[in-house]
């Protein structure tokens, strides 16, 4: 299982952080999604078939895309 804890700086409430946990709830491989508005923070943790690119792919088309790094 991989863990990442990544920055979205387009989040601004906790509804952000919901539409950002239902939208990669859906990605087969994706087991945990937690957010933090404040710091606006997303921790996902996630096996195949589901990949990073795969993750930023539909954070990107909802437009709340992870920051660069």
């Amino acid at each position: 299982m991989t863990s990442k804890t990544f920055e979205v700086p387009n989040i601004h409430c906790m509804g952000c952080v919901q539409a950002i946990k239902n939208e990669l709830r859906e990605l087969d491989g994706v087991a945990v999604v937690n957010g933090d508005a404040r710091s606006r923070t997303i921790e996902v943790q996630y096996e195949a078939p589901a990949t990073w690119e795969g993750i930023v792919a539909a954070l990107t088309e909802i437009e709340y895309p992870p920051a660069a790094n």
